[in-house]
């Protein structure tokens, strides 16, 4: 597939009164055109400032981005200006929050939130953005589209905000829809929902889809590719499938583990992944993971290892081979109760 978005050893920090945090720490990547790229990862791992970054959505100050290229069909994103950026933010790349409720302005009607940027990217006239909102809201399952126009999103339910926000995302027919975390809030039925729209409307559109989690469990049905972020850094990148078969670095094997499973007949123990994530004030001189790693070695307190190919279109930055450990852990059955 062809080439749509390329990152190349994006670092972004945050200068603080505690001091420097190193939030994201030299990711680089590919998203190909038409393509779901998953980026998954705890709190604090840098998956939404790393994606933020790649539109300038961070607060400069107390953030900046220190280094790296982001090259988007043929353009540095890093180094447009502010007016050439606009016209790529929210056109060809649109961005879909976690929190609808507070991405929605309150005192606008719903109608008027989609119709701007229609008449601003283009250049369309108020009955042209109007007739195509309505189209919108219909696309994305919002019944009565055209009489909840003019609605204020109070007026709409917690899962009807997040449709009226991919509405928004889709309105200029962008070629990457970044989603951040936008099922979160949401009770399971509705992120179902919500995942099964996507899914239709990439299909039906063509765009590629960044897709920034922290539960597993909803990348499986949707993305071809999966990136895991820990500290700031990549730490494993491959298919969907390998991922779950073989993961290859300690921490995506601690995710995996941690998933409930229903699947197995009797229930088995989870196993929690032991410790918190580190201080990202700490510049990292040895593997980020180390402290919380039951495979950690000498080496891994010596040095960081770097993202290297483990097998085809497979990378993991480990010192440990772990190809031969089970995904399902090897610990005592406990009973359900029926």
């Amino acid at each position: 597939m062809p080439k749509l978005l390329e990152v190349k050893n994006l670092k972004t920090q945050f200068f603080t009164q505690d001091g420097v945090v190193h939030a994201v720490n030299g990711i680089s990547y590919i998203v190909n055109e038409g393509e779901t790229v998953a980026i998954v990862g705890e709190s604090g791992s840098g998956k939404s400032v790393g994606v933020m970054s790649l539109i300038r959505l961070i607060p400069q100050p107390p953030g900046k981005i220190v280094d790296g290229e982001v090259w988007f069909d043929g353009q540095d994103l890093l180094k447009l200006s502010e007016d050439e950026l606009r016209r790529v933010r929210g056109n060809r790349i649109a961005m879909i929050f976690q929190d609808p409720m507070t991405s929605l302005n309150p005192v606008l009607t719903i109608g008027r939130q989609i119709t701007e940027a229609l008449e601003l990217h283009l250049n369309m006239s108020r009955e042209q953005s109007r007739k195509r909102a309505v189209e919108l809201l219909e696309l994305v399952g919002i019944p009565g589209a055209a009489s909840r126009l003019d609605d204020y999103p109070h007026q709409f339910s917690g899962g009807m905000r997040q449709r009226v926000m991919i509405a928004m995302g889709l309105s200029c027919n962008p070629q990457l829809l970044i989603a951040d975390e936008p099922t979160t809030a949401l009770d399971v039925t509705i992120q179902a929902q919500i995942v099964d729209l996507v899914n239709r409307l990439k299909d039906e559109l063509g765009m590629a889809i960044i897709w920034i989690t922290h539960d597993l469990g909803v990348v499986a049905g949707m993305a071809q590719r999966v990136i895991v972020m820990y500290s700031g850094f990549i730490v494993e990148e491959a298919h969907v499938d390998e991922i779950y078969a073989q993961p290859r670095h300690p921490y995506t094997l601690g995710l995996l583990r941690s998933i409930p499973r229903l699947d197995l007949g009797r229930q088995k123990r989870l196993v929690p992944i032991e410790g918190l994530p580190p201080d990202l004030l700490e510049a990292p001189s040895h593997c980020p993971f180390a402290p919380r790693c039951s495979f950690a070695v000498d080496k891994c307190w010596e040095a960081n290892p770097p993202l290297e190919p483990v097998g085809p279109n497979h990378k993991a930055a480990c010192w440990v081979d772990i190809s031969g450990v089970k995904v399902i852990a090897d610990v005592k059955e406990t009973e359900v109760a029926a």
